[in-house]
């Protein structure tokens, strides 16, 4: 089973007087459009220049441009908003919106922003508690109707409230959703909620005494979506933009699902590891309030610089100052109401992961400052990170701190670039050398999986045995084994290792699950 990679969200922009400037019109090849005051030209290539470098052990130190960087990661297309003192000052797009394709992206073009769809539902749902629709903290099971969450031994004492739900401390389960196909039937709320099919995805429900501990869970943003619809009776995209959308002016976004044909042509396709595009272009997501809003890197910073311009008492367009103060005020561990908040107490922001879309959105709320980032693509995480810290150097964020990229980062860039053999002694050396504490068996887990996805089954092999070898008892190193003979056709081998699996953590229903369908008993 492949662990989730940690994605954070990084962003923020606004609205300005801009200049479009459009490079020389090439249809047969990717092209870069861009907006930008005139003065930040120079500072946009210094960003561009400034990305941090590859390093590998016995080298020089060694630069590529963003392009090369998306060519090395198969990334087709990157749009990057920043913005200064509440005011947006430059946005630019990078690459195509399909592989393969020569229609290039630009700065009004579409992205999934998956679960920054989270953060801005919260907006939405609070301008209602302040309007006196319904509390922050009530049982929420007083305020829905067409689906009833039930109750239990957890619920008994504490109960699960619209802040318990939006700080992701109500003790609710499913962590997110897959999404459909195109050509998928669409399960209704309800049957998300209880996990009934056409839906894909495990019932909603309450494992942990709520307000106890914080635990991701998009599946208790689904029932505040629930609640929402059942008491203003509307349709959820239509209450999302007379909220929130609507009044900030947001014209390129929607939580409409499955898109609309008018938008269509919009919006960029979805794309996997190692460049293969999403059939069907994307996938659905009925799950709107968590994962389903679609949008631009432009008009997130907008949502970003309203809740800072609120917390200022500069604006009230959704919501009040002292609301404002709330959700950027920690709730539980790492979260406000809505956005994620880092140590530093200014910054908030949101990740986004969608099948085929990567996203980040960060913001400091004292000075106006931050950056979006939209990609079409699984790998662009991988980006986001490096383009943020090369923004935040230029423009001075001086309370910024980079985070330190996971030895998976580092692994996989040996393996681009010098070869499976290489990455994996590396990675020996490092261990055997006293790094063991910065090392995890997702590190090699993901480069299997990644070379598994890009259809280097050898490669993935050779990987995801080392991991086994080196990480002898972990369960999860066993299963993705078993998984990569099975899709080597090694059905003997995928047997042993699934069986490992099991004995080493009889709580892993995958493992079972496989057995099954290899003919096979625990």
């Amino acid at each position: 089973m492949r662990p989730p990679l940690r994605r954070f969200a990084l962003v923020a922009l606004a609205s300005c007087s801009a200049v479009t400037l459009l490079t020389a019109a090439d249809t047969r090849k990717p092209t870069t459009e861009w907006v930008a005051r005139p003065s930040e030209a120079a500072r946009i290539a210094r960003v561009e220049a400034g990305l941090a470098p590859v390093t590998l052990p016995g080298e020089e130190p060694r630069r590529m441009s963003l392009q090369r960087w998306m060519e090395l990661y198969k990334v087709p297309g990157v749009s990057v908003a920043v913005f200064e003192k509440n005011a947006l000052v430059w946005a630019k797009s990078y690459g195509v919106k399909q592989a393969g394709g020569t229609d290039p992206v630009t700065p009004d073009t579409l992205f999934q922003a998956a679960s920054i769809s989270k953060p801005v539902t919260a907006l939405a749902a609070l301008h209602f508690v302040e309007a006196g629709k319904w509390s922050l903290d009530a049982n929420i099971n007083d305020k829905l109707i067409s689906w009833k969450l039930p109750e239990n031994d957890f619920t008994k004492t504490e109960k699960v409230t619209l802040r318990r739900l939006l700080s992701h401390s109500a003790g609710t389960t499913v962590h997110g959703f897959p999404g459909y196909a195109v050509t998928e039937p669409l399960p209704t709320t309800a049957q998300i909620l209880d996990g009934v099919k056409p839906a894909n995805t495990a019932p909603v429900r309450v494992d942990l005494v709520p307000g106890t501990q914080t635990r991701y869970s998009g599946g208790g943003i689904t029932i505040v979506q629930s609640m929402m619809v059942d008491q203003l009776k509307k349709p959820f995209p239509q209450i999302m933009k007379e909220t929130v959308l609507g009044p900030l002016g947001l014209k390129h976004s929607t939580y409409e699902q499955p898109l609309p044909a008018s938008l269509a042509p919009l919006a960029t396709a979805g794309t996997y590891f190692g460049g293969k595009g999403v059939e069907g272009k994307w996938h659905v997501y009925p799950e709107m309030a968590a994962a389903g809003l679609w949008t631009t890197p432009s008009d997130l910073a907008r949502i970003a610089i309203e809740v800072s311009k609120a917390r200022a008492g500069k604006s009230s367009r959704v919501v009040s100052q002292a609301m404002a103060k709330q959700i950027l005020t920690k709730q539980s561990e790492g979260f406000g109401i809505g956005f994620q908040l880092e140590e530093d107490k200014s910054r908030f922001g949101h990740g986004g992961s969608n099948e085929g879309f990567q996203c980040s959105l960060t913001a400091f709320a004292d000075s106006g400052n931050g950056v979006a980032i939209m990609t079409n693509s699984d790998a662009g995480y991988l980006l986001m990170d490096r383009i943020t810290d090369s923004v935040a150097a230029e423009y001075g964020w001086k309370s910024y701190v980079p985070r330190q990229a996971p030895a998976f980062v580092q692994v996989d860039l040996f393996a681009r670039l010098k070869g499976t053999e290489a990455a994996l002694a590396w990675y020996r050396s490092m261990k055997r050398d006293g790094a063991a504490e910065k090392l995890t068996p997702d590190d090699l887990n993901n480069l299997g999986y990644r070379l598994l996805r890009e259809g280097q089954k050898d490669d993935a092999l050779k990987v995801l045995k080392a991991n086994v070898e080196l990480y002898p008892d972990n369960s999860n190193a066993h299963d993705s084994l078993g998984e990569g003979y099975m899709e080597a056709g090694q059905k003997a081998e995928a047997i042993t290792h699934y069986k490992k699996s099991f004995a080493l953590d009889p709580k892993n229903t995958h493992a079972v699950e496989m057995l099954q369908k290899l003919g096979a008993k625990p």
